[in-house]
């Protein structure tokens, strides 16, 4: 008798949600509210039809090639076992970790909030010890935090939908008039941050081998999942610009969510939702450190990255400890805004690249080919958008993504010339029934 697989429809479904709905809302209401204004929700929409687009490409590509691996396996039957498609999937890895510093960075920021005295000492040293922390609970053994995600999920979720609902009903409708709102363009500055809160949509994909009837679920619950996390997006959007003046959502950028609290719940309110973001951003680096360490030993045991990665630790690899030292830096050396909009420039590059690669096989995936463009357009126009508007405040983020891709592409070119190792496709080549 066949075994019952691990997910269902909605179980898949709320796998999306629980990865979607983390850190990333906590992040960048404030911030992309104090770009776009109270025309926030707008961009949440546009984020929202964007991350659809993805979706559709990535499912397809699930279909085909089931694999653990994701995007990186999706890189590689895209590109083939060559240069190109071995430093996209280094590229992938460095995206994940400027990811986990800008959560960290998050999580330390919504800590600081309940610290007298210096923030900027308090906000580093509570990203620097949560990172740390996780790295060991990882070393010696994750289960137990594993076991909890569901029950995390569950109540991240009730928070922001008790919070959503009753700071409704203190709005100031006057905030949300389109004669205040800033000028248009700043709906797609702010795109490229609000795609980062939307961006776990893509762990879907990873449980195809796991997955009742992927054929009939895999699209299913990806659409599902990114919808409904739309709408409580732009409901919570609307609440928070409802709540605040522009002036205050970008005096509490950082924080806005919980500042938005306020009026409905008064301080305690700031304190609860603080919390939210505590064990949301908490759970979120658990989560995308053990990924990490996963998409490093692959990389590192197919040849994409040195042999050091795979080498084990305790209950882990030796992966996870360099992971963790090169996070460090980031957190130390660049704001919040900054290493947050680096990595979502990051997502959106490398997910554009993977639905180019796309193109080349959509013979086998069977996706429509409308699709894809609009999908490989939303990723790249939106990157491009950032990157212009990013300049301003960093006027060297070309160069430094540029940079990203060169050093990823000399680390492949120097560990296939030492060590005669290519990174390989492991998905079979045929359809999940």
């Amino acid at each position: 008798m066949e075994n019952k697989k691990a997910f269902g429809l909605w179980s898949a479904v709320f796998l999306g949600v629980g990865s979607m709905v983390g850190a990333g809302i906590f992040i960048v209401i404030g911030q992309a509210g104090a770009i776009a204004g109270n025309l926030v929700w707008v961009t949440f929409v546009l984020g929202g039809i964007i991350a659809l687009l993805s979706g559709y490409s990535l499912a397809k590509l699930a279909l085909r090639y089931p694999s653990r691996g994701g995007i990186i396996e999706y890189l590689v039957q895209g590109y083939g076992e060559g240069f190109f498609s071995g430093s996209l999937g280094v590229l992938f890895y460095f995206s994940q970790l400027v990811t986990l510093a800008a959560v960290s960075k998050s999580f330390g920021t919504y800590a600081a909030t309940y610290m007298a005295g210096s923030q900027h000492f308090w906000i580093n040293s509570f990203a620097v010890g949560v990172i740390l922390l996780f790295t060991i609970i990882n070393l010696i053994g994750a289960s137990w935090v594993a076991k909890s995600e569901n029950l995390i999920v569950i109540i991240k979720l009730a928070i922001l939908v008790i919070f959503t609902v009753a700071a409704a009903f203190y709005i100031d409708p006057s905030r949300l008039k389109i004669d205040e709102a800033p000028p248009v363009i700043n709906l797609f500055y702010a795109l490229g941050l609000v795609f980062f809160a939307y961006q776990g949509f893509s762990v879907i994909t990873n449980s195809v081998e796991d997955m009742e009837s992927p054929q009939k679920n895999m699209l299913r619950a990806m659409v599902i999942a990114i919808i409904l996390v739309a709408i409580l997006y732009v409901s919570v959007s609307i609440v928070v610009l409802g709540n605040l003046s522009l002036d205050e959502v970008i005096k509490a950028r950082d924080y806005a969510l919980a500042e938005a609290a306020k009026p409905a719940f008064g301080q305690v309110g700031f304190k609860i939702m603080a919390a939210a973001a505590l064990i949301a951003t908490a759970s979120a680096i658990n989560a995308t450190l053990y990924a990490v360490s996963e998409i490093s030993y692959t990389l590192a045991k197919n040849g994409a990255l040195p042999k050091e990665y795979e080498y084990n630790v305790f209950n882990n690899t030796e992966g996870l400890i360099i992971s963790a030292a090169l996070i460090v830096p980031m957190i130390l050396f660049m704001t919040l805004d900054q290493v947050t909009t680096v990595a979502a420039i990051a997502v959106l590059l490398i997910q554009g690249f993977t639905h180019v690669g796309h193109l080349f096989k959509r013979h086998e995936t069977g996706a429509n080919l409308f699709m894809l463009i609009l999908a490989i357009a939303g990723m790249f126009c939106t990157a491009f958008i950032a990157i212009d508007y990013t300049k301003r405040s960093m006027p060297n983020i070309g160069y430094y993504l540029l940079g990203a891709f060169f050093l990823a592409y000399m680390l492949e070119v120097i560990l296939r010339v030492s060590m005669g190792r290519v990174i390989k496709k492991s998905a079979p080549n045929h359809l999940v029934s």
